[in-house]
């Protein structure tokens, strides 16, 4: 089963949902905000990504008022982990975890090759 964690109000988010149902996936939606992904989930997708930084939202307002462009380079994985489950605002949307796939953002080639 797809997992993804997303936002109702983030439009990329909308259009992954859109893509997964027009491919015929079934898929469990997960409120990111209220639930960020697990521990396991973020150590997942850090796995299959080379810097801890893709898996935050820099685009985000907390992560602009943390000023973590700052302080994210000085911190461990471990910490910067932590902080992530801390506030699923900072967690990039939307974060897909299916089996051992990891998926940070929509991009539909990527998501192509990985869940069809």
């Amino acid at each position: 089963m797809i997992r993804i964690y997303g936002y109702q109000g983030c439009g990329t988010c909308r259009k992954a949902y859109k893509w997964l149902e027009d491919q015929g996936l079934e898929f469990e939606k997960v409120a990111i905000r209220e639930t960020p992904p697990s521990r396991e989930e973020f150590a997942l997708a850090l796995s299959k990504y080379e810097s801890i930084r893709k898996l935050f939202n820099t685009s985000g307002m907390d992560y602009r008022s943390m000023g973590l462009k700052d302080s994210l380079p000085g911190m461990s994985d471990e910490e910067a982990l932590d902080l992530l489950g801390s506030n699923g605002n900072l967690v990039k949307r939307p974060f897909v975890i299916s089996g051992s796939t990891a998926l940070v953002g929509f991009k539909e080639g990527d998501w192509s090759s990985a869940l069809l």
